[in-house]
């Protein structure tokens, strides 16, 4: 008879895909280390696909569609569900935001512990104001002391990288002797974190002309997959990954076979550091110091303009610029991205 539990966490992140993927480093070592404890993930039903077969078996994984819990009502009733089915005896509230709060309130008020997570706002708005200019605390730090008020920690454990039980890629093969495979991931969801598309190009035809190298493009809506298409015609070597019926885990095991990855401030950086690949990543008006790096990544790996006096300009790239010219964006040389991408790849086969 397995050992009853003694608490029972709800973990809520109602968030994007790229939320969710950077609080799993977090959150699987903390779920390792207390096998007493179970962990309740409450989140959407898209993200909950990213928690695959490596998921730890203490770890209960609840995916909604927000539709179905309007309003202050709805999120009343599923914190009332949550609680009758699982149990629930502690919160650790890593979204905080209205939604949550009332998932919060309810607990509360039914002698449930939370703890939510502290955003740092006014820290994080002293930086896009020029006021200070040093690395904030990380996301992931922050969330890991949301866990820490709820007395729960990782016990000195760390974050292994994810390793698709899979050798056959959506590609269909392998990667072949020598070859190397680079992802470029160029699009994000907000103008202010997404490098040009025609100087994307300008980087992905110098890679394409280099011997025994697989360029492998990643993107999601139906605008973006036409532009992929258009940037892999007629080149046997550059593969628009979007135009491949996949899943996300699908995407996932491809990632974990490529050499190197190029990505905007973007869910791609973040679903990449889960499988341990390296990221050249590019920052425009957001910058590291916000404590959105990839898990893992390194800050060298960051091509940016430190040249700018008005960067950071945003937390989320969702300002337009005030200049009109995205300068910190449009000032960046693809050739100094694709010798970074060459680079990397040259490390990652020594």
């Amino acid at each position: 008879m397995s050992k009853k539990h003694t608490r029972n966490i709800l973990v809520i992140r109602l968030s994007a895909l790229g939320d969710v993927a950077i609080m799993l480093p977090v959150l699987y070592p903390i779920c390792r280390a207390n096998p007493e404890c179970r962990f309740v993930v409450l989140t959407r039903s898209y993200p909950a696909q990213i928690f695959g077969a490596e998921r730890p078996g203490n770890l209960k994984v609840v995916g909604i569609n927000t539709d179905d819990y309007k309003g202050f009502g709805g999120m009343w009733r599923l914190a009332r569900e949550l609680h009758r089915d699982y149990g629930i005896d502690a919160v650790a509230d890593l979204h905080s935001v209205l939604r949550s709060h009332v998932i919060d309130a309810w607990m509360l008020l039914h002698g449930v512990g939370v703890a939510r997570i502290r955003k740092g706002r006014s820290e994080k708005r002293a930086l896009t104001r020029g006021k200070i200019h040093h690395q904030l605390t990380t996301t992931h730090a922050r969330y890991d002391a949301v866990f820490r008020r709820l007395g729960i920690t990782a016990r000195g454990g760390r974050f292994a990288p994810l390793r698709p039980d899979d050798d056959t890629t959506m590609l269909g093969r392998g990667k072949k002797a020598g070859e190397r495979w680079i992802a470029v991931a160029p699009f994000s969801q907000h103008k202010g974190k997404e490098y040009p598309f025609e100087k994307v190009a300008q980087v992905v035809d110098e890679l394409a002309a280099e011997k025994d190298v697989t360029v492998l493009l990643f993107g999601g809506g139906e605008k973006e997959k036409a532009a992929l298409s258009q940037l892999a015609a007629g080149r046997t070597n550059v593969v628009s990954v979007a135009a491949i019926d996949h899943r996300l885990t699908d995407e996932l095991l491809l990632m974990s076979q490529c050499d190197v990855m190029l990505s905007m401030d973007s869910a791609n950086m973040h679903l990449a550091s889960l499988v341990g690949l390296r990221v050249i990543s590019i920052w425009g008006g957001t910058h590291p110091y916000c404590g959105f790096m990839g898990y893992g990544q390194s800050l060298g790996d960051a091509v940016q303009r430190d040249d700018l006096q008005c960067r950071p300009c945003s937390v989320f790239g969702n300002k337009p610029c005030r200049y009109g010219d995205y300068r910190c964006l449009n000032g960046i040389d693809p050739a100094v991205v694709a010798e970074k991408l060459r680079n990397a790849c040259q490390s990652a086969t020594n």
